[in-house]
Protein backbone atom coordinates (compact mmCIF):
# COMPACT_ATOMS: atom_id res chain seq x y z
CA UNK A 1 0.00 0.00 0.00
CA UNK A 2 1.70 3.39 -1.43
CA UNK A 3 -0.18 5.77 -0.21
CA UNK A 4 0.17 7.95 2.84
CA UNK A 5 -2.15 6.18 5.32
CA UNK A 6 -4.29 8.00 7.97
CA UNK A 7 -4.93 5.57 10.22
CA UNK A 8 -4.06 2.14 11.05
CA UNK A 9 -6.76 0.08 12.84
CA UNK A 10 -5.07 -3.12 15.05
CA UNK A 11 -7.71 -5.82 16.09
CA UNK A 12 -6.03 -8.77 17.60
CA UNK A 13 -8.27 -11.68 16.94
CA UNK A 14 -8.50 -14.76 18.84
CA UNK A 15 -11.25 -17.66 17.66
CA UNK A 16 -13.17 -14.64 16.95
CA UNK A 17 -14.89 -16.42 13.43
CA UNK A 18 -18.80 -15.10 14.76
CA UNK A 19 -17.73 -11.50 15.53
CA UNK A 20 -15.60 -10.55 13.25
CA UNK A 21 -17.33 -10.53 9.89
CA UNK A 22 -19.35 -8.11 11.25
CA UNK A 23 -16.75 -5.57 12.48
CA UNK A 24 -14.96 -5.47 9.24
CA UNK A 25 -18.42 -4.39 7.62
CA UNK A 26 -19.26 -1.75 9.93
CA UNK A 27 -15.28 -0.44 9.56
CA UNK A 28 -15.49 -0.56 5.61
CA UNK A 29 -18.78 1.18 6.01
CA UNK A 30 -17.64 3.95 7.94
CA UNK A 31 -14.52 4.84 6.89
CA UNK A 32 -15.96 4.89 3.27
CA UNK A 33 -18.13 7.27 4.08
CA UNK A 34 -15.41 9.57 5.34
CA UNK A 35 -13.09 9.28 2.16
CA UNK A 36 -10.33 8.39 4.61
CA UNK A 37 -6.64 6.69 3.17
CA UNK A 38 -6.23 3.66 5.97
CA UNK A 39 -5.73 0.32 6.80
CA UNK A 40 -6.79 -2.56 8.58
CA UNK A 41 -4.81 -5.06 10.36
CA UNK A 42 -6.27 -8.27 11.99
CA UNK A 43 -3.42 -10.07 14.43
CA UNK A 44 -4.78 -13.74 14.23
CA UNK A 45 -3.52 -14.98 17.99
CA UNK A 46 -3.52 -18.86 17.01
CA UNK A 47 -7.08 -18.90 16.53
CA UNK A 48 -8.50 -22.80 16.00
CA UNK A 49 -11.45 -21.68 13.84
CA UNK A 50 -12.22 -19.90 11.12
CA UNK A 51 -11.17 -16.07 12.13
CA UNK A 52 -8.47 -16.01 9.49
CA UNK A 53 -11.01 -17.18 6.88
CA UNK A 54 -13.41 -14.64 7.53
CA UNK A 55 -10.89 -11.64 7.61
CA UNK A 56 -9.51 -12.72 4.53
CA UNK A 57 -12.56 -13.31 2.56
CA UNK A 58 -13.66 -9.86 3.85
CA UNK A 59 -14.55 -6.70 1.68
CA UNK A 60 -11.72 -5.15 3.01
CA UNK A 61 -9.11 -7.68 1.90
CA UNK A 62 -10.53 -7.78 -1.57
CA UNK A 63 -10.50 -3.89 -1.71
CA UNK A 64 -6.32 -4.45 -0.03
CA UNK A 65 -7.28 -2.78 2.73
CA UNK A 66 -6.88 -5.30 5.56
CA UNK A 67 -4.20 -7.36 5.95
CA UNK A 68 -3.83 -10.73 8.76
CA UNK A 69 -1.10 -11.15 10.14
CA UNK A 70 -0.26 -14.81 11.97
CA UNK A 71 1.28 -15.06 15.45
CA UNK A 72 1.74 -18.99 15.07
CA UNK A 73 0.32 -19.57 18.28
CA UNK A 74 -1.56 -18.40 20.84
CA UNK A 75 0.86 -16.01 22.51
CA UNK A 76 -2.03 -13.31 24.33
CA UNK A 77 -3.45 -10.19 23.43
CA UNK A 78 -1.06 -7.71 24.54
CA UNK A 79 1.35 -9.92 22.06
CA UNK A 80 -0.72 -9.67 19.36
CA UNK A 81 -1.57 -5.39 19.93
CA UNK A 82 2.49 -5.16 19.70
CA UNK A 83 2.73 -7.31 17.00
CA UNK A 84 -0.07 -4.94 15.28
CA UNK A 85 1.63 -1.92 16.07
CA UNK A 86 5.19 -2.69 14.77
CA UNK A 87 3.16 -3.77 11.61
CA UNK A 88 1.19 -0.30 11.30
CA UNK A 89 2.54 2.52 9.32
CA UNK A 90 -0.50 5.10 9.77
CA UNK A 91 -0.23 8.59 11.10
CA UNK A 92 -3.39 7.51 13.92
CA UNK A 93 -3.23 3.83 15.46
CA UNK A 94 -6.49 2.83 16.70
CA UNK A 95 -6.92 0.13 18.95
CA UNK A 96 -10.48 -1.72 19.01
CA UNK A 97 -11.83 -5.49 20.02
CA UNK A 98 -13.28 -8.01 17.62
CA UNK A 99 -16.34 -8.01 18.85
CA UNK A 100 -16.47 -4.06 18.66
CA UNK A 101 -17.83 -3.39 22.17
CA UNK A 102 -17.35 0.36 21.23
CA UNK A 103 -18.63 0.73 17.99
CA UNK A 104 -16.42 2.48 15.24
CA UNK A 105 -18.78 5.64 15.42
CA UNK A 106 -17.13 6.60 18.65
CA UNK A 107 -13.40 7.39 16.63
CA UNK A 108 -14.63 10.57 15.79
CA UNK A 109 -14.56 11.39 19.61
CA UNK A 110 -11.22 10.40 20.49
CA UNK A 111 -9.83 11.77 17.09
CA UNK A 112 -11.24 15.37 18.52
CA UNK A 113 -8.35 14.98 20.98
CA UNK A 114 -5.91 13.29 19.82
CA UNK A 115 -2.69 15.44 18.77
CA UNK A 116 0.35 16.69 19.47
CA UNK A 117 -0.32 17.72 22.98
CA UNK A 118 -2.47 14.64 23.53
CA UNK A 119 -1.06 11.83 21.24
CA UNK A 120 -3.03 9.17 23.78
CA UNK A 121 -6.43 8.86 24.23
CA UNK A 122 -8.29 6.12 25.67
CA UNK A 123 -12.41 5.59 25.57
CA UNK A 124 -13.49 4.90 28.68
CA UNK A 125 -17.19 2.96 30.54
CA UNK A 126 -16.37 5.33 33.67
CA UNK A 127 -15.96 9.04 33.21
CA UNK A 128 -18.87 11.86 32.31
CA UNK A 129 -20.10 11.00 28.73
CA UNK A 130 -19.74 7.25 28.87
CA UNK A 131 -22.80 4.81 27.74
CA UNK A 132 -22.49 1.66 29.23
CA UNK A 133 -25.61 -0.38 27.46
CA UNK A 134 -25.16 -4.30 28.09
CA UNK A 135 -23.33 -4.33 31.28
CA UNK A 136 -21.10 -7.25 32.17
CA UNK A 137 -22.07 -9.69 34.74
CA UNK A 138 -21.69 -8.48 37.96
CA UNK A 139 -18.46 -10.64 38.81
CA UNK A 140 -16.75 -9.12 36.15
CA UNK A 141 -17.61 -5.93 36.90
CA UNK A 142 -16.26 -6.55 40.90
CA UNK A 143 -12.77 -7.51 39.28
CA UNK A 144 -12.77 -5.10 37.34
CA UNK A 145 -12.95 -2.36 40.56
CA UNK A 146 -10.66 -4.54 42.25
CA UNK A 147 -7.80 -4.20 39.22
CA UNK A 148 -8.31 -0.26 39.31
CA UNK A 149 -7.69 0.43 42.71
CA UNK A 150 -4.78 -1.85 42.47
CA UNK A 151 -3.28 -0.02 39.99
CA UNK A 152 -3.98 3.01 41.57
CA UNK A 153 -1.87 2.13 44.75
CA UNK A 154 0.85 0.16 43.13
CA UNK A 155 1.56 1.89 39.61
CA UNK A 156 -0.18 5.00 38.51
CA UNK A 157 -3.01 7.12 39.51
CA UNK A 158 -5.34 9.18 36.99
CA UNK A 159 -7.63 6.99 34.91
CA UNK A 160 -10.82 5.71 35.86
CA UNK A 161 -10.67 2.60 33.15
CA UNK A 162 -7.64 1.59 31.81
CA UNK A 163 -8.87 -1.54 30.09
CA UNK A 164 -11.35 -0.81 27.70
CA UNK A 165 -10.58 -2.10 24.28
CA UNK A 166 -10.92 1.10 22.20
CA UNK A 167 -7.66 3.98 22.27
CA UNK A 168 -6.20 5.72 19.95
CA UNK A 169 -2.73 7.03 19.54
CA UNK A 170 -0.66 9.09 17.16
CA UNK A 171 1.31 6.60 14.96
CA UNK A 172 4.61 7.68 16.01
CA UNK A 173 4.25 7.44 19.04
CA UNK A 174 2.56 4.15 19.45
CA UNK A 175 5.66 2.94 17.66
CA UNK A 176 7.91 3.90 19.71
CA UNK A 177 6.28 2.98 22.76
CA UNK A 178 5.51 -0.67 21.03
CA UNK A 179 9.50 -1.20 20.57
CA UNK A 180 9.88 -1.47 24.89
CA UNK A 181 6.29 -3.06 25.50
CA UNK A 182 6.93 -6.55 27.45
CA UNK A 183 3.53 -7.58 28.86
CA UNK A 184 1.63 -10.16 26.67
CA UNK A 185 -1.36 -10.66 28.37
CA UNK A 186 -4.71 -8.14 29.34
CA UNK A 187 -2.70 -6.35 31.47
CA UNK A 188 -0.74 -4.55 28.10
CA UNK A 189 -2.88 -1.72 28.17
CA UNK A 190 -1.91 -0.55 31.86
CA UNK A 191 2.02 -1.24 30.30
CA UNK A 192 1.02 1.43 27.89
CA UNK A 193 -0.40 3.63 29.72
CA UNK A 194 2.49 3.38 31.75
CA UNK A 195 4.84 3.94 29.39
CA UNK A 196 3.61 7.29 28.03
CA UNK A 197 2.84 8.56 31.40
CA UNK A 198 6.91 8.23 32.20
CA UNK A 199 8.07 9.52 28.76
CA UNK A 200 5.53 12.37 29.63
CA UNK A 201 2.79 12.20 27.05
CA UNK A 202 -0.07 13.78 27.34
CA UNK A 203 -3.31 11.15 27.99
CA UNK A 204 -6.86 11.98 27.97
CA UNK A 205 -9.77 9.52 28.93
CA UNK A 206 -13.46 9.72 26.96
CA UNK A 207 -16.12 8.58 27.34
CA UNK A 208 -17.55 6.03 24.79
CA UNK A 209 -20.35 4.38 24.01
CA UNK A 210 -19.85 0.43 25.08
CA UNK A 211 -21.92 -3.32 25.32
CA UNK A 212 -20.41 -6.38 26.63
CA UNK A 213 -19.83 -8.87 24.34
CA UNK A 214 -21.67 -12.32 25.56
CA UNK A 215 -18.45 -14.19 23.32
CA UNK A 216 -15.43 -12.45 25.28
CA UNK A 217 -12.53 -14.85 25.56
CA UNK A 218 -11.44 -13.25 28.99
CA UNK A 219 -11.11 -16.13 31.42
CA UNK A 220 -11.90 -14.60 34.22
CA UNK A 221 -10.28 -15.91 37.50
CA UNK A 222 -7.09 -17.04 35.44
CA UNK A 223 -6.51 -13.56 33.46
CA UNK A 224 -7.38 -11.78 36.79
CA UNK A 225 -4.32 -13.10 38.50
CA UNK A 226 -2.23 -13.00 35.66
CA UNK A 227 -2.95 -9.50 35.35
CA UNK A 228 -3.03 -8.63 39.56
CA UNK A 229 1.01 -10.00 39.46
CA UNK A 230 1.75 -8.33 35.78
CA UNK A 231 1.29 -5.00 37.54
CA UNK A 232 3.88 -5.79 39.36
CA UNK A 233 5.98 -6.98 36.22
CA UNK A 234 5.39 -3.77 34.60
CA UNK A 235 6.94 -1.56 37.93
CA UNK A 236 9.64 -3.70 37.68
CA UNK A 237 10.90 -3.70 34.03
CA UNK A 238 9.72 0.07 33.17
CA UNK A 239 10.97 1.50 36.87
Amino acid sequence: MSENISLSIIIPAYNEEQSLGDTIQAIHDFMEARRKVYEVIVVDDGSGDMTCNVAEKSILSRNGRLRVIHNGRNRGKGFSVRNGISNSSGKYVLLCDADMSTPISELDKLLSCCGNKCPVVIGSRSVRDSSVGLRQPWYREKMGKIFNLLLRLFLMDGFRDTQCGFKLIRGDVAREIGEDMKIEGFCFDAEMLYMASKKGYGIEEVGVVWNDSPRSKVKILNSSFGMFFDLFKIKRLHG
